[in-house]
């Protein structure tokens, strides 16, 4: 990408610099991670008891779950809506509109009712919050990830694919420590009536942040220029899977080991702690704290590997990984505050490597003009299938069939994404 030093251009006319996108880039994920944790967090520790007081500890978990859920089935749809928003009405609209969208379901979830005041109507509020924020990820896509990538050298492009996913373990870290700090600093009652809403907030104010990072970027004609010469724009539904499907199938495929082991270490493990340990919470989640900068290393680490040994290779290698992993885990997890502490160390580790380049395992496949659609629906039916359902199905099979069970779940993911990855190969070759 050309970016003109010493140029005296306006501000609408200034190079933009790879270094500029990928701040962009981390700014927005990191933004849309920690109000996807924020959420995750506050549906073990704060919605079952008061959004869903009248069901047991396990049913209130379960079903705060199944409205966590509702965001990933949402987010397909918003990708379709928005991306008929950028054609007609231009990508900075589209992306001011989708990030207003966010902040304003999220800041609803802050100020809503809890069920001793609106009965049902608050479980209603917040299934419609969560709805909203799923359709407003989906137009937050913005193909910055995809041209940063396409810019990047072909002996860096591992490196360049790891700098998205940077966002998820910032995002993790934030919003982890947010919650220790609340849950550890005012009594239990002061926490589940008004100090679980300031991470919302947090997330609101967070969200206009990552606006004006990324339309610094996205309003430049530079940037319209590169879309253009490069041919990422937003393309119809039905071209795009008519020219693209099956190509959208594996990739949505090919992550699945990476998108379940994601939730495996992050959300399940809390609510399995919270509900059938007697380990303290707010420890545990210091201990997720303290993984996550494990996982931004092996995150970072994973661009070296993929440069070095090959995308495909890494992801390939990582699945075996997970899949083995899968057969210790649940003993660890279920081993005490040591068993806990290295089931999130080794998970978190495997995560990293593999989360690093997991967006880009197919992209490159796709034909530039259906690329930027294409790697959008690809994303959301990726975290549909990967991690929408995980906590929820993990959490309902280890309580029902024992703690291993969840460990047979994760390897079936890391089986899938074996499974996708050779058929990538295989297609390639012909």
């Amino acid at each position: 990408m050309a970016y003109h030093e010493g140029s005296t251009h306006d501000v609408d006319d200034h190079g933009t610099s790879p270094a500029e996108i990928a701040i962009g880039v981390i700014i927005g994920r990191s933004s849309e991670f920690f109000d996807f944790f924020v959420f995750a967090i506050a549906s073990v520790l704060v919605f079952p008891r008061v959004i869903f007081p009248f069901a047991t500890p396990l049913e209130g978990v379960m079903l705060s779950f199944g409205v966590f859920a509702l965001a990933f089935i949402a987010r397909p749809f918003g990708t379709v809506l928005f991306m008929w928003v950028d054609r007609r009405y231009g990508r900075g609209f589209k992306l001011t509109a989708a990030l207003f969208l966010l902040g304003c379901a999220t800041a609803g979830i802050a100020f809503m009712p809890d069920y001793s005041i609106a009965g049902g109507y608050a479980i209603l509020i917040l299934s419609i919050m969560r709805i909203a924020q799923g359709l407003a990820l989906g137009g937050t896509w913005d193909g910055l990830a995809s041209l940063l990538a396409m810019n990047a050298p072909p002996e860096r492009r591992g490196w360049y694919a790891m700098i998205p996913q940077l966002g998820a373990p910032v995002g993790l870290f934030v919003a982890s420590a947010l919650f220790v700090y609340l849950v550890t600093s005012m009594p239990e009652t002061d926490f589940l009536e008004w100090g679980w809403r300031y991470p919302f907030f947090v997330a609101f104010a967070i969200n206009v942040v990552a606006l004006f990072a990324r339309l610094r970027i996205v309003v430049t004609s530079e940037y319209e220029r590169l879309f253009q010469t490069l041919e990422l724009q937003p393309t119809r539904l039905r071209e795009t899977l008519q020219a693209e499907g099956v190509n959208i199938l594996i990739g949505a495929f090919t992550p699945l080991a990476t998108f379940a082991l994601f939730h495996m270490v992050t959300v399940f493990p809390l609510s399995w702690v919270y509900l059938k340990t007697t380990s303290d919470v707010p420890a545990f989640l210091a201990v997720e704290i303290g993984t996550a900068v494990i996982g931004l290393a092996a995150v970072t680490g994973s661009g070296a590997l993929a440069d070095r040994m090959g995308r495909r290779a890494l992801l390939l290698v990582c699945a075996v990984a997970i899949g083995i992993f899968a057969l210790v885990a649940p003993r660890l997890l279920d081993g005490g505050l040591v068993g806990e502490f290295f089931y999130m160390v080794v998970g978190f580790a495997l995560l990293g490597f593999s989360f690093g380049q997991s967006s880009g395992a197919v992209a490159s496949r796709f034909e530039q003009r259906h690329r930027y659609t294409a790697s959008a629906l690809t994303s959301d039916l990726a975290w549909l299938f990967g991690a929408g359902f995980a906590p929820l199905v993990a959490l309902y099979l280890a309580t029902h069939y024992g703690i291993f069970s969840s460990g047979a779940y994760l390897l079936s993911g890391a089986i899938v994404t074996v499974v996708a990855l050779l058929l990538s190969q295989r297609l390639e070759m012909r």
